[in-house]
């Protein structure tokens, strides 16, 4: 797709949620990779979080996001596996007013060219709550590289063609 270069990129304010039972902000390097490529591309990071994989404090970090007006897009990574206490989906699927499906397909589609049969263990997810947008990724690295970079980074851009949810985001912004 080609980007229009008639109008100047729009910054967004956006969270960063890192879903772990073992991580710190000194071992996080997705959650840190995640902060440094919303920076490169002009955003401003309003929120940084580490939770446990718990159902009810994924749901209590994102719940104050989606009321904060400063906050229009959210990046959740780790816990949208299938192993031990893997619940991210669980925990923010009830929260959205409408489900992005094709997030989904697409991440474990470029994902597919990347570790192979491996990425249908991925249950990458994203909706939007309150005008917020939320995606949600695996927690490796390499998997928020691939989000990113194959599918968020357009996604927040403003001048990004034929579509982008700072459209849909900005509704917000105006009315609060």
């Amino acid at each position: 797709m080609a980007k229009a270069t008639d109008d100047a990129p729009q910054s967004l304010g956006v969270a960063v949620l890192t879903v772990s039972d073992t991580r710190t902000k000194d071992t996080d390097s997705s959650g840190q990779f995640l902060l440094e490529a919303l920076t490169d591309a002009g955003h401003e990071v309003r929120a940084r979080e580490i939770v446990i994989d718990d159902i009810y404090q994924i749901r209590a970090v994102l719940s104050s996001w989606i009321a904060d007006s400063d906050v229009e897009a959210v990046l959740v990574t780790g816990g949208t596996g299938f192993s031990g206490r893997d619940s991210t989906p669980e925990a923010v699927a009830p929260l959205f007013d409408k489900q992005i499906d094709g997030f989904g397909e697409v991440f474990r589609a470029l994902s597919f060219e990347e570790i192979g049969s491996s990425t249908v263990q991925s249950r990458a997810l994203a909706g939007l709550a309150n005008n917020t947008v939320i995606f949600c990724m695996p927690g490796s690295t390499g998997a928020c590289r691939t989000a990113w970079g194959g599918l968020i980074r357009d996604q927040l851009d403003s001048t990004y063609r034929p579509c982008n949810f700072v459209g849909v985001l900005r509704v917000r912004s105006e009315q609060g």
